[in-house]
């Protein structure tokens, strides 16, 4: 059974989120502030963290690094927050994905499934279907005669690698080209360009390689 944390200070949240949780055989502890996620987290060692940002005691960027000093569990952020500077913090601090409230069950649900598919399989990747294309990671091929770049490898291997999870631009800007370019976003809509161009049906209408605007980009399974 899968264990997951939920923590949030509004208490209908809580007792939402733990029935509906439960009801589909989740195993739920709940922690109403930062202090008790934290000490919830040490001794009861949770499958996912459900992460509210906006907490009494301590900000939701603060426990994500707490947690991130020991361990890898996922983490999906819940933010009533409009500003989408605080989810990219979030992300950066090592967030998995986020889901904006007011939000719908079902739609939590598929973040969380997704998620937890994706920290079982990740380790092993070496083959990732886009489209029409089987993708080879190891060899770097790509089937139907694609040829890549290595700075669009190096962009596009960071997303096949994380299916499912919204990567910060940030992140990508650092990993791709260096600290010293954060600044250069222009690159990363130039590089997705290229790469939708190569490799999706239908390159105004991407099934597969999404923005977020403001935030970053995700590849969908």
């Amino acid at each position: 059974m899968t264990r997951v944390l939920v923590v949030d200070d509004e208490p209908q949240i809580l007792r939402a989120l733990r029935v509906n949780l439960a009801a589909r055989q989740y195993e739920v502890a709940v922690a109403p502030d930062g202090g008790t996620a934290l000490r919830h987290a040490a001794d009861w060692h949770p499958d996912l963290v459900i992460l509210d940002l906006g907490l009494p005691d301590l900000d939701g960027v603060e426990v994500i690094q707490g947690l991130r000093g020991w361990t890898s569990v996922p983490i999906i952020v819940l933010s009533g927050r409009s500003d989408s500077s605080d989810k990219v913090d979030a992300l950066d601090a090592g967030a998995d994905d986020y889901v904006t409230k007011p939000f719908g069950i079902d739609e939590l649900l598929a973040r969380i499934r997704a998620v937890t598919r994706r920290t079982s399989q990740q380790e092993e990747v070496s083959s990732v279907q886009l489209g029409d294309h089987v993708i080879d990671l190891s060899s770097k091929t790509i089937s139907g005669g694609v040829r890549l770049t290595p700075t669009e490898w190096h962009f596009l291997e960071i997303l096949l690698r994380n299916p499912g999870k919204l990567i910060s631009q940030r992140h990508l800007l650092t990993e791709v080209w260096g600290a010293s370019y954060l600044k250069e976003t222009h690159y990363l809509r130039q590089y997705m360009a290229q790469l939708r161009r190569k490799l999706e049906r239908d390159p105004a209408h991407p099934a597969h390689l999404l923005t977020e605007p403001g935030m970053g980009y995700r590849f969908q399974p």
